[in-house]
């Protein structure tokens, strides 16, 4: 198996319309946890947010004649998906080729547009059809941006609760890695939705302030939109002086199986995923320099990925949660924070976590509080979604 490469990245977050804007905001420590404007919701006067600040009709100019019409999902997608396609270098021909893959992953899909879909429900004219009908699906992101940008190889969604694009990541390389493709463009998107936001309160793990993440006085997560794509190449296939940002190291997938919406005591599922991200990259725990934890400022996620990290490390890595920059992007998180990870290899340097003061009595750990210029050769990027689903990616320098 030859090495799995990044070669192109693409990011649309709450801090950035780009990887430039989004590392300028990490490395000043500034915050896109704030009001959202375009978020028609009760729950958008009441609660922060980490919402992209263009509007939907906004966004739309990027379309085409011969896609006319999308969802705020996939917008989102398509500007995260033109930064990476243009930062990799790949032609038309490229991504028409068998051989170029295409994996995505979401969660909230066209649930965007729930109140559409129930209006049109209620139509007495039984003869009429939804034009949302279509796009509601998780999926549904992955084919519209199948279809922009005519992408002619495997084509898949992933929708693992907050791991997903982490295991659209995870599968992408694993494609090249075993012949089914030489390019693979992976990532995931979500947008904020009235479904999602009123299904995240009625657990009442929303914050009513700005996320604390691994903070003993941590209130609940701030929940985000955002748009992350990675394109994967294989080493030997790369000409000379092709840009090359990270290496895919190692990744590894497990299941809590403790509780739909928790992750158990002893963090089995985090410590097992983790785990098998070190064996398949061939390193010991003492080799990863830096963590982007999944660090969601819930009560049960910090303490219990906190144990996690106890339990496999003998002294814990430096780590950070950028979630408190973002927002919980759902199925959009796996992808951003990959990128972000990439940035930190890249730049040799890492990113504070925002809003901590007091370490969980339980574990005392303290995440890093300020912007740092630090030599790193691997870096581990944790992603923990409902239903038990863990996963963790580890890059290395090339």
């Amino acid at each position: 198996m030859g090495a799995v490469i990044v070669t192109g990245i693409g990011l649309f977050s709450a801090i950035g319309a780009s990887v430039a804007e989004n590392r300028e905001a990490l490395i000043n420590g500034c915050t896109g946890i704030g009001e959202a404007s375009h978020f028609p919701s009760r729950y958008a006067e009441t609660m922060p947010f980490g919402a992209i600040r263009s509007d939907t009709d906004t966004l739309a100019s990027l379309l085409t004649e011969r896609t006319p019409q999308a969802t705020r999902t996939d917008l989102i997608g398509l500007k995260a998906m033109t930064e990476a396609i243009a930062d990799a270098q790949l032609s038309e021909k490229t991504l028409m080729a068998n051989t170029t893959a295409l994996i995505g992953a979401s969660t909230v899909g066209g649930m965007c547009l729930t109140d559409e879909m129930y209006r049109d429900a209620n139509n007495p004219d039984p003869s009429s059809d939804s034009p949302y009908l279509e796009a509601y699906s998780n999926s549904a992101c992955t084919l519209f941006l199948q279809t922009y940008f005519n992408i002619g190889g495997p084509v898949n969604t992933f929708n693992t609760a907050c791991s997903s694009s982490a295991n659209a990541i995870m599968y992408g390389a694993r494609l090249l890695q075993n012949g089914l493709a030489t390019k693979a463009i992976v990532g995931g998107i979500d947008s904020l939705s009235k479904y999602t936001v009123n299904g995240f309160n009625s657990l009442m793990i929303l914050s009513p302030e700005a996320c604390r993440p691994f903070d003993a006085n941590r209130k609940g997560l701030n929940l985000g939109e955002a748009g992350g794509f990675l394109v994967l190449e294989r080493a030997e296939d790369l000409p000379p002086g092709k840009k090359v940002y990270a290496v895919v190291k190692g990744f590894g997938n497990s299941n809590d199986a403790y509780h739909p919406s928790s992750t158990s005591e002893n963090a089995d599922g985090p410590y097992l995923c983790m785990k098998e991200a070190l064996k398949t990259a061939n390193l010991n725990p003492s080799d990863i320099d830096f963590i982007n934890a999944h660090g969601t400022a819930t009560e049960n996620n910090d303490e219990t990925e906190s144990v996690a990290m106890l339990r496999l490390f003998e002294k814990v890595p430096a780590f950070a949660s950028t979630k408190s920059y973002t927002g919980h992007t759902l199925g959009a998180a796996g992808a951003v924070e990959a990128i972000f990870s990439i940035l930190n290899l890249h730049h040799q340097e890492v990113y504070p976590s925002l809003n901590f003061e007091t370490p969980i009595e339980k574990t005392g750990l303290t995440p890093v509080l300020s912007y740092q210029q630090k030599e790193l050769n691997y870096v581990m990027s944790n992603s923990f979604g409902f239903g038990g689903n863990c996963s963790s990616l580890i890059f290395g320098r090339y």
